[in-house]
């Protein structure tokens, strides 16, 4: 089976998403690419040269990865869409994760015990991005 990774964009503070989110979930990034390191690049804008082309992080199985959006590409919409769902390995965690992607966002559901035996939360973070947390009970 082919894996599925998601991918994020961003209008120019995808280091300052990807700095909490390695906060969140640990680990170390695979790439941190920035435009003025990348072939092609040296005639965009001095401001934009500075923004990150790629980056990528390991969670679980699977790599979280994004980018900054610069001219003349449409600047990233956020949406309602579309939501990222993490599993907790245990309550503990599941509240870690929920606290920390919920500070500086906006709670949608707050994280409870529910009626199909799971502990589940939504929010969207500081950047816009919706984030479910579930921790299912055993």
């Amino acid at each position: 089976m082919a894996t599925l990774n998601t991918y994020l964009n961003f209008n120019g503070n995808t280091e300052e998403a990807f700095n909490l989110y390695k906060s969140v979930f640990g680990g170390e990034f695979l790439v941190v690419q920035r435009y003025k390191d990348s072939p092609g690049c040296d005639g965009m804008a001095v401001g934009d040269q500075e923004k990150l082309m790629h980056i990528a992080l390991p969670i679980g199985g699977n790599i979280l990865m994004g980018t900054d959006i610069t001219s003349p590409m449409p600047p990233a919409t956020l949406g309602t869409g579309i939501s990222l769902s993490v599993d907790a390995v245990s309550e503990e965690e599941a509240h870690t994760l929920f606290n920390s992607l919920s500070a500086g966002g906006t709670v949608t559901m707050a994280l409870e015990k529910t009626f199909w035996g799971a502990l589940f939360g939504m929010t969207t973070d500081k950047f816009g991005i919706q984030w479910m947390v579930n921790y299912d009970y055993k």
